[in-house]
């Protein structure tokens, strides 16, 4: 088991430095300036705090019972009328009781922007904040942007702003409001005894501690580190696992790449995890912890699942960071990138990072992308002709092809702006979809959706999050028509015209790869290893001019890249 020693934190404000709240680190309380240095040597295996469980409470019978190991006990901490308390125990079962509140109360906050990533709700919160609007960034299911709380403390007040943005034409800006008559208010069982606690530290004899949740399909896992039940933002609580970086990664890098993957492959997916956890520590800045256990972030399932393989490359790479002029680099991988892989900006606003770049995944020089750019329909159609020769080219989502019917589009928009209360969530028909806009690296930036109300355009990683179809940015259109005479539809590619009798009832979307396609291609890493390249190599091959160096204090975790 590695270390639990704590990561001194220094910080090195650039520019003009402006404070933000980020949460705590290894148990400190933290404020973000513009850059987070890295911690000193003596901290190379810093502790990070993981969301495990995010929001326990959405449901009252949610169950989460944790045990000691065999020959193991847990250790309880918690406080009863302000003084410290323990309790010893080998297993205790976290619970959830609905409080009446002596008097309804209003919950509300005004939504700023709604996004489904994090990297673009934290571009368009330094927007908000250049407007002179101070944000917060939270998840309540997806990522929004909010009028920051504190400074936006009453109904009048909010209900000022959000009429003001609206009026200056933000009209997405709405205010979220609920009457709140009960509240989830958590207990926990222990040697027979109920205590009902919002905060309560678990630590284990062994440093290990068994999660079992209960649902429709019980999760079993065994998590290293302490655990800790706290209340979030959202009236619920989050489970958070304070773990080490280097037995954090024993339960991501099985995971995210996969233990039959070749060791080079393995080795260079390890490093981007760790460089990946150390750079976005701030995530959940709102809610006093740095990361969650899912996509969103990197998968992690603790020690369960562990291969000995991942823990040798743990162990062979340790410490080891990407960096890019001694700032970590925007770790960003996905499963399949179609051949291609993206630039930041092809996926999410902000500015592009030098190292994250369009680089065709191929060692055969099938295509040269600076030459032949992907950024017109008739490129973006003679790449995606071309399916062998790639790194990925033997996985089944290197390309594919998904039908979508008017009707079902209609649905995922219409599902879509309602949610975000948009003017036009009230439209009946969808008329057509166009591609209007393609970069380089043959993304698709916008595409526009005719209704019967008006044209809304989706740009960049909405397109995916609206639309059920298309499984990346990488595709092309193509309409779907029926004739009286004909049963079923057919597609009709460029140069041939439907009949004169034809109907437009849909479009398949063909396209290449899985996910947001910018840095390294986990299946493409597979060829790559196979092929005996070393894990630096992969690396540079994906994220060029970019250094391997050891976590240090001369190395800054995270810069703002907007006061670059």
């Amino acid at each position: 088991m590695a270390s639990l020693s704590l990561p001194r934190f220094q910080f090195r404000p650039l520019g003009n430095p402006r404070s933000r709240w980020l949460g705590t680190v290894g148990g400190i309380a933290i404020a973000l300036t513009t850059a987070i240095a890295a911690p000193a040597p003596a901290a190379q295996n810093p502790v990070i705090q993981v969301g495990i469980v995010q929001r326990f409470g959405e449901n009252l019978q949610d169950r989460i019972t944790l045990e000691a190991l065999p020959g193991e006990q847990l250790t309880l901490s918690f406080e009863t009328q302000g003084q410290p308390q323990t309790v010893t125990t080998s297993r205790v079962v976290l619970s959830l009781a609905p409080e009446p509140l002596p008097e309804a109360t209003l919950g509300e906050r005004v939504v700023l922007s709604n996004h489904r990533s994090f990297e673009t709700a934290e571009y368009s919160a330094e927007q908000w904040r250049q407007r002179g609007i101070e944000p917060e960034i939270a998840q309540p299911g997806s990522w929004e942007v909010w009028a920051n709380r504190d400074t936006y403390n009453s109904p009048l007040v909010r209900r000022l702003l959000v009429q003001n943005l609206q009026a200056q034409g933000f009209t997405e800006v709405f205010l979220d409001s609920e009457v709140v008559g009960q509240i989830p208010k958590a207990y926990f069982e222990a040697n027979g005894y109920r205590y009902q606690r919002d905060t309560l530290d678990i630590r284990a004899s062994g440093g290990r501690v068994r999660v079992i949740q209960t649902g429709e399909t019980p999760v079993t896992r065994v998590y290293g580190g302490t655990l800790r039940v706290q209340p979030n933002t959202y009236g619920t609580y989050t489970l958070v696992n304070s773990v080490p970086i280097e037995t954090y990664l024993r339960g991501v890098v099985p995971h995210e790449i996969g233990p039959s993957a070749p060791v080079p492959a393995i080795q260079a997916q390890t490093v981007l995890a760790r460089t990946y956890a150390l750079r976005n520590l701030r995530r959940f800045a709102i809610d006093d912890y740095q990361l969650c256990a899912d996509t969103q972030c990197q998968v992690y399932r603790g020690l369960t699942g562990t291969a000995p393989v991942a823990d040798h490359a743990i162990q062979a790479t340790q410490g080891q960071v990407l960096t890019y002029e001694n700032e970590l680099v925007d770790a960003l991988y996905s499963s399949t990138t179609g051949g291609v892989t993206a630039a930041f900006s092809d996926v999410w606003d902000g500015p592009d990072r030098p190292y994250l770049r369009p680089v065709v995944d191929s060692v055969y020089g099938l295509w040269n992308i600076n030459q032949y750019p992907l950024n017109s329909e008739e490129s973006i159609r003679r790449f995606m002709a071309i399916d062998e020769g790639f790194n990925e080219d033997t996985w089944q989502l290197f390309r594919w092809r998904n039908e979508s019917t008017l009707t079902e589009i209609t649905q995922d928009l219409k599902g879509y702006l309602s949610k975000r209360q948009h003017p036009m969530a009230g439209l009946s028909q969808v008329k057509s979809v166009r591609v209007s806009e393609r970069a380089n690296s043959g993304r698709v930036q916008a595409i526009d959706i005719e209704t019967d109300l008006g044209v809304v355009q989706l740009k960049k990683d909405e397109i995916v999050r609206v639309l059920t179809a298309p499984r990346s940015l990488l595709f092309y259109v193509e309409p779907m028509y029926s004739t009286p005479a004909a049963v079923g539809t057919a597609p009709v590619t460029e140069g041939s015209p439907p009949a004169a009798s034809s109907q437009l009832v849909g479009y398949a979307f063909v396209g290449g790869g899985w996910g947001h396609g910018v840095g390294m291609s986990q299946t493409g890493s597979y060829r790559l290893g196979n092929l005996g390249w070393s894990y630096p190599r992969i690396l540079q091959f994906y994220y060029p001019g970019t250094t391997l160096q050891p976590i240090g204090e001369n190395l800054t975790f995270w810069r703002d890249p907007v006061q670059q």
